[in-house]
């Protein structure tokens, strides 16, 4: 056989991840505040983009009144720039987010991961390593306490309905590590219970440190010494009267206790070991608090309205005066490259905020039109919820939805969120009906155990069979799995308990 030279022309597709793609990924993945330490650094770096009016200084300090005309500012219209983009980025995120090692992808969207706690001061800001970095300054920073309990939160075992419970809870606690909400509000405003309001309390006043989101300094240092197993009957009369321990009258302690005077100084001894300000070995600066990218507000005929954070969304502009000023004196090849890479890198930057924020409203309308319950009736209304539901509605890639629900928050009439949170599991029904969440299902669980007594202590079989009947079908294992994340015991050791008198 002959061996000969053939020319052949294949087409074929390929996706080319350029500069100006990565640059919009890395926008979506962005929170408003981190987008806004971003946008700072492209000024600095692009000579041809500013701050819009009210946000940084006019170019021209000597002709204010021709600023506008020489600027081109960013406004939330259609563009072929803007449709260009978007269809570019939905088309290309598949393949970045499927084939792309966790290093690459992380350098080409920025921050990743669905975490709620956000470092302000070094997240997403986009600025090289300056000769002064300090590495020892960073890795010795000390974790706000808000940080620590946080942490403890994701570890609890928590249904998804009492984590958020948790996190409000959180939220109302200060430097001093003190829960200052009043628990019936928190409950209304969230549309549960006051026992499960309290009994999630209950749950975080075991986290360390000891004596934290306790409501008061009698309630703080009851759990430090519950903790120690030194909470009896005398020290409980001693801290229910902490004004006459104050007023050192320790016959009128002694009295009150039924100890003898030397006995109450030892108990004060005991007391002035506590900790009064349990937060406060944490560090010493407060937890940034969270700026809401997505506001979501009650109408008067009950629907709800989804409008983007206008204060926090950078407002750029590109000054075409200043482009021609320079353009005209350009002279060598490399400065007209540069001005042109200028112009074009501005250019894009405007149309990919502009995508950005439309994607994000789109994203966050659909979700608050899928979780409508939510708002009506609280956390326990959540609905089952995926990304290929929202990115179905929406036309977008799965992979697309992922990164606008990072680290995005949205203010409600019930409190602020992470979008991540709206986003819960499903249990298939057993006639082929609507499945059920599986956070409604926990709870299911957990509300047949609290009513059970000793005489009808049910078994996992049991629950599994109660559950079908509602409709749900579930398996053993599976109720095993979420009675052991609810901290519940088998019905073996409730037995047991209940056989005990507990």
């Amino acid at each position: 056989m002959a061996l000969a030279h053939r020319l052949q022309l294949r087409q074929g597709q390929s996706l080319v991840m350029t500069p100006q793609l990565q640059q919009a990924i890395k926008l979506l993945q962005l929170s408003n505040v981190e987008l806004q330490e971003y946008v700072e650094t492209e000024i600095e770096r692009n000579p041809l983009l500013a701050r819009a009016e009210g946000e940084g200084p006019a170019l021209d300090n000597d002709a204010p009144e021709k600023t506008s005309e020489r600027r081109e500012e960013m406004r939330l219209d259609e563009s072929d720039g803007a449709d260009k983009a978007s269809r570019e980025l939905d088309a290309g995120s598949d393949d970045v987010y499927e084939s792309d090692s966790p290093s690459e992808r992380a350098d080409a969207s920025g921050p990743s991961g669905p975490s709620a706690q956000l470092d302000w001061s070094k997240a997403g800001s986009g600025k090289q390593v300056s000769e002064d970095f300090d590495l020892e300054a960073i890795t010795a920073e000390e974790k706000s306490l808000r940080d620590h309990l946080e942490d403890q939160l994701q570890i609890a075992g928590l249904i998804e309905a009492d984590r958020l419970i948790g996190l409000r809870l959180i939220e109302e606690t200060d430097e001093a590590g003190f829960m200052r909400g009043d628990v019936h509000e928190i409950a209304t405003a969230l549309g549960v219970e006051f026992e499960d309001v309290e009994a999630v309390l209950q749950t975080c006043q075991g986290f360390e440190p000891t004596g934290v989101m306790a409501r008061d300094l009698q309630e703080c240092l009851t759990l430090q010494l519950k903790d120690r197993d030194r909470f009896d009957p005398a020290m409980q009369k001693l801290i229910e009267n902490l004004e006459v321990a104050a007023r050192r009258d320790f016959r009128r302690l002694s009295e009150l206790c039924g100890v003898d005077q030397e006995d109450i100084v030892d108990m004060l001894s005991e007391l002035r070991a506590l900790t009064p300000r349990p937060g406060a070995a944490f560090a010493g600066e407060s937890a940034p608090a969270i700026t809401p990218d997505v506001f979501v507000r009650e109408l008067p005929n009950g629907t709800f309205s989804v409008e983007l954070n206008a204060d926090t969304l950078p407002r750029v502009l590109l000054d075409r005066s200043y482009y021609a000023e320079v353009a005209g004196l350009s002279r060598t090849d490399e400065e007209k490259t540069f001005l042109s890479e200028c112009q074009a890198s501005a250019n894009w930057l405007i149309k990919s905020l502009d995508q950005r924020a439309r994607t994000i409203l789109k994203v966050s309308s659909e979700i608050v039109r899928q979780q409508d319950g939510f708002f009506v009736s609280g956390v326990r209304a959540l609905r089952p919820l995926n990304l290929k539901t929202v990115a179905d509605a929406v036309e977008m890639h799965e992979s697309t939805v992922s990164r606008v629900t990072s680290n995005k928050y949205v203010s409600t009439p019930r409190g602020v969120f992470e979008l991540k949170y709206f986003f819960s599991a499903s249990i298939p029904a057993t006639q082929g009906g609507d499945s059920h969440s599986a956070e409604a299902v926990r709870h299911r669980i957990k509300d047949m155990i609290e009513q059970e007594n000793r005489e009808a202590v049910l078994s996992d079989d049991q629950i599994v069979e109660r559950l079908r009947a509602f409709g749900i079908d579930i398996a053993r294992r599976t109720v095993a799995k979420y009675r052991e994340s609810l901290r519940i015991p088998s019905s073996v050791e409730r037995r047991r308990i209940f056989a005990v008198g507990g």
